[in-house]
């Protein structure tokens, strides 16, 4: 295993963890508008983003008309279509479907993600998916709803897909720092229509110290920082096998609930964490038929990986 495959599993794992940790998180935010709140989020990590783009310096290419079809679809769907989704689907639906659900990720990606890219499916990738979606959805706890929250579960999942796939044209061209800068920034204003059509001229308030701190810890940890992990991971590993960390996500959200003194762990979070690491590490020990090199192209701050870029892993 090279130094970059190290790198985009520690990479990918990160990801997910940070991701995680949003569940717990949130319930800082709860009484703030849903969707202001979220455009808040993207605009200041967008911010963020780009400051860091120009400190980087390095010669940034411009994306083409392709490219910003690609990224309003990114932010539409992996975004705003998900954060929608979630939204909606708690009120016909428990939080353990949806994260059922959500949990199938890493089986859609080791699919699709080959296919994207000229490769077929590994069969043993494939069943390692399956195992870590069986761990995570065990580590959520299954659940039921109503017809109607499946439907929107199944919209939730179909975004986070589209985060990840609509981004592996995208990476070798503008590189995982301006993706992740130029999805988030098309996402705050389509999120600030949204809430101006759910709720009004209540889409913004002034927040409370602990709101604050709250999109503070979402703005700059789990978009920032997870969104260029991400799309670093991506990039070395394949949508595939870095689609396997997802099933991070439930377990994080254990861990983050245990840290903050909210809960303790049963039996089922346990086992489904088990399940979840042994899927990754079957997964990583799989061979999978050789990724289509990317095109040429002059290495630049903006297009190499994040770890060269800017000099860490």
């Amino acid at each position: 295993m090279n130094t970059s495959h190290k790198r985009g599993m520690a990479g990918a794992g990160s990801a997910m963890f940070l991701v995680g940790t949003l569940t717990a998180v949130s319930a800082t935010i709860s009484g703030y508008p849903v969707f202001g709140g979220q455009a808040v989020r993207y605009a200041v990590a967008a911010l963020v983003l780009l400051a860091v783009a120009r400190l980087a310096g390095g010669a940034a290419p411009r994306p083409s008309a392709r490219d910003w079809l690609l990224l309003a679809a990114l932010a539409a769907t992996g975004l705003v279509a998900f954060n929608v989704c979630i939204v909606a689907a708690t009120r016909d639906t428990s939080p353990a479907t949806i994260g059922t659900v959500i949990a199938t990720v890493p089986v859609v990606l080791a699919l699709a993600g080959p296919l994207l890219e000229g490769r077929r499916p590994a069969p043993a990738l494939l069943l390692s998916a399956c195992v870590v979606a069986a761990g995570a959805a065990l580590a959520s706890g299954f659940g039921g709803g109503s017809a109607r929250g499946l439907l929107l579960s199944l919209g939730a999942l179909a975004g986070e897909v589209c985060f990840s796939l609509l981004a592996v044209p995208l990476l070798p061209r503008l590189g995982p720092l301006r993706v992740s800068a130029y999805s988030a920034a098309l996402a705050a204003p389509m999120l600030v229509a949204v809430g101006l059509v759910t709720d009004g001229t209540a889409l913004l308030r002034v927040p409370t110290a602990a709101e604050l701190a709250g999109f503070a810890y979402l703005s700059v940890v789990v978009t920032t920082i997870a969104f260029l992990l991400w799309y670093d991971a991506i990039g070395r590993l394949g949508a595939d096998r870095a689609g396997l960390f997802a099933g991070l996500i439930p377990v994080s959200a254990v861990i983050t609930t245990v840290a903050l003194g909210l809960g303790r762990p049963g039996a089922a979070d346990l086992a489904g964490a088990a399940l979840v690491a042994a899927g990754v590490v079957l997964g990583l020990r799989t061979r999978v038929a050789p990724r289509e090199p990317a095109r040429s192209e002059p290495v630049t701050c903006e297009t190499a990986p994040i770890g060269i870029a800017r000099g860490s892993a």
